[in-house]
C-alpha cells in the first residue's frame, strides 16, 4: 500500500480548489458589489497551483491581472455534509494563497452573465505558500494577512473580518461538494486588490506564521 501523502507537497496531489468570493465587506464595497446571504463559490483546477519558486504567469488574453490575498484551508479527510460545530475537526492545516484574477476578463464575463473560468482558473492562478500545520494556528480568525508588490504594501486585512467563518464555509461547501483529503478552500480576500505586471515581485505573509515571494512573468502560450 502507498504511504501517507506528504502535506509539504499538497499542491502535487490535492485535487480540488474551492474558492469563496465576497467574504470581506471592505472588498465587496471596493468592487461595487453587494454582500450576499450565502457564500459565492467558484472552482480552480489543480493545475492552477503555483508553489513558491515558480512564477505567476499572465495569460496571453489578459491585460489587467490582479492579486487577491487569501487564507487557504486544507482538508485532512473526506467531509460530506458536516455540521458547523464539527467542521474544524476535518482541517489538516493552512496555506497563504493568491487568487490571481484576470480582472478585465472577469468584468466582461460579469457584463455577459458568463462564468468566471477564463478570469480565475488559468495555469498558475493559485500561488501558495508552504503548508502550515493546524497546530501552528490555534485561531484562524485571529490572523493578519499582508501583501506587497515591489516592496509597496498593497493589501492587509484581519481574518476576524470574514463575513462567513471557516467552520460555516466548510459546512456549507461540504453540503454541495464532497470535500476530499488535500482539497483547498480559499476563504476570500480583504480590500486592496490591484494590478501586477511583468517582472513585478509579489511578497505576502501571515504575521508570525509564513511568508512567500513570487515573480510575475508573461505566459508563452
Amino acid at each position: 500500500m502507498a504511504g501517507p501523502r506528504p502535506w509539504s507537497l499538497f499542491w502535487e496531489w490535492g485535487k480540488n480548489i474551492i474558492c469563496v468570493g465576497r467574504n470581506y465587506a471592505d472588498h465587496v464595497r471596493e468592487m461595487g458589489s453587494t454582500v450576499l446571504r450565502e457564500p459565492v463559490l467558484f472552482l480552480k483546477p489543480s493545475t492552477a497551483y503555483a508553489p513558491e519558486g515558480s512564477p505567476v504567469l499572465i495569460p496571453p488574453y489578459c491585460r489587467d491581472l490582479h492579486h487577491e490575498l487569501e487564507l487557504g484551508v486544507l482538508m485532512g479527510r473526506c467531509a460530506r455534509a458536516v455540521p458547523e460545530a464539527a467542521a474544524m475537526d476535518y482541517v489538516a492545516g493552512y496555506a497563504l494563497c493568491l487568487d490571481m484574477t484576470a480582472r478585465d476578463v472577469q468584468n466582461e464575463c460579469k457584463k455577459k452573465g458568463l462564468p468566471w473560468t477564463l478570469a480565475k482558473s488559468f495555469t498558475s492562478s493559485c500561488p501558495v505558500s508552504a503548508f502550515v500545520p493546524k497546530e501552528k494556528i490555534p485561531d484562524p480568525h485571529a490572523l493578519r494577512l499582508w501583501l506587497k508588490v515591489n516592496g509597496e504594501l498593497r493589501q492587509e486585512g484581519e481574518t476576524s473580518s470574514m463575513i462567513f467563518s471557516i467552520p460555516y464555509i466548510i459546512s456549507y461547501v461540504s453540503k454541495i461538494i464532497t470535500l476530499e483529503e488535500g482539497d483547498l478552500i480559499l476563504t476570500g480576500t480583504p480590500k486592496g486588490v490591484g494590478p501586477v505586471k511583468e517582472n513585478d515581485e509579489i511578497e505576502a505573509g501571515i504575521d508570525g506564521v509564513v511568508n512567500m515571494r513570487f515573480k510575475v512573468e508573461k505566459s508563452e502560450y
